[in-house]
């Protein structure tokens, strides 16, 4: 084992060192990380949700000055706007526009795939980053539980919407922002979906994250080769929706906290380097795969069972077959 990932892997056992500033500061040291400022992506397409704020924002930002072609995605047209106004003016990047969408709308999910097909003729990176933690319970239009609808069933029926243009496009990659909170979740279909009664967002949060690294893994054994997909855990960072949502925590950790840009480092990478075709559906921290369980009792879990219970289970939500993953028929 080389001295370098001794030293990541006793960064790793303690959650601190791990998840704060100082992995970043370390491991960045470490494997000598290429600035993100020295990839050129002119004239890839890259589709951004979660993109008006905190570590959406910053990937933004940084997609923005490689020169992508990007779509910002936010449920608010007018800050949609504001953010497509600041980022062509700061980076002098015209290749940048916005769509509103509420990915736990499917409606929403839908039109926002006919828009992406309509003006792009190739589709080099979807980011699915939106999503928040939310302090009580509430439904999507459908009647899904709006933490689940936004972070795992929406961007699953846009991968699949989408899909036939990621594989047109060739070295295409799908890459989620998920959270070191799954950790602590195991995968339970059944338990998926928080009832009101005793409802947590922290909980429910942390259930969603679980899914969306499943899933990851998921698609990546269907697609093979055809399209690369990857999961990434931002660590602790400081952004608005953590002070929103777990004030206390932030208040605690803000001298270790990340920055928002350093949370969003290993996404922006994922999507720039070629490193990220050498393997499929890994979960990334700090630009190096991570393993998926530090639990036992998550570990125990993961059954094969388990994992196609929930890929039908998301697709049915979704409205797809999930076989073919085209529309389910009427019943």
């Amino acid at each position: 084992m080389k001295a370098s990932d001794v030293a990541d892997a006793l960064i790793e056992v303690p959650v601190v060192t791990s998840f704060s500033k100082l992995g970043y500061a370390l491991r960045s040291r470490l494997d000598h990380w290429r600035p993100l400022d020295e990839y050129d992506l002119g004239g890839r397409a890259v589709v951004l949700t979660g993109a008006t704020s905190g570590l959406g924002r910053a990937a933004a930002v940084q997609f923005a000055q490689c020169g992508a072609s990007l779509v910002v995605v936010g449920r608010d047209p007018q800050r949609n706007a504001a953010v497509v106004d600041d980022l062509r003016a700061a980076t002098g990047n015209a290749s940048v526009r916005a769509f509103a969408a509420d990915l736990g709308n499917f409606d929403d999910v839908h039109a926002l795939a006919v828009d992406v097909l309509e003006h792009d003729d190739r589709l080099d990176v979807l980011i699915h980053n939106a999503g928040a933690l939310a302090p009580e319970r509430s439904e999507a239009p459908d009647g899904t539980e709006s933490t689940v609808a936004s972070q795992v069933v929406g961007p699953f029926l846009l991968t699949a919407l989408l899909l036939d243009r990621l594989v047109e496009t060739g070295g295409a990659r799908v890459l989620t922002m998920s959270s070191g909170g799954m950790y602590t979740a195991p995968l339970s279909v059944d338990e998926l979906e928080m009832p009101a009664d005793g409802y947590k967002g922290a909980t429910q949060y942390a259930r969603a994250k679980r899914a969306q690294v499943t899933l990851n893994e998921l698609w990546a054994r269907r697609l093979g080769s055809a399209v690369h997909f990857h999961a990434v855990h931002p660590g602790w960072a400081d952004t608005p929706g953590l002070d929103a949502s777990l004030p206390r925590f932030a208040q605690v950790m803000g001298p270790l906290l990340r920055t928002a840009a350093e949370g969003a480092d290993t996404l922006v990478w994922l999507a720039a380097d070629d490193a990220a075709l050498q393997t499929n559906g890994g979960f990334w921290l700090d630009r190096r795969r991570r393993s998926v369980h530090k639990l036992p009792a998550t570990r125990r879990a993961d059954t094969e069972s388990e994992r196609t219970a929930l890929w039908n289970w998301v697709a049915t939500t979704a409205g797809l077959d999930p076989v073919t993953l085209h529309p389910a028929p009427s019943p």
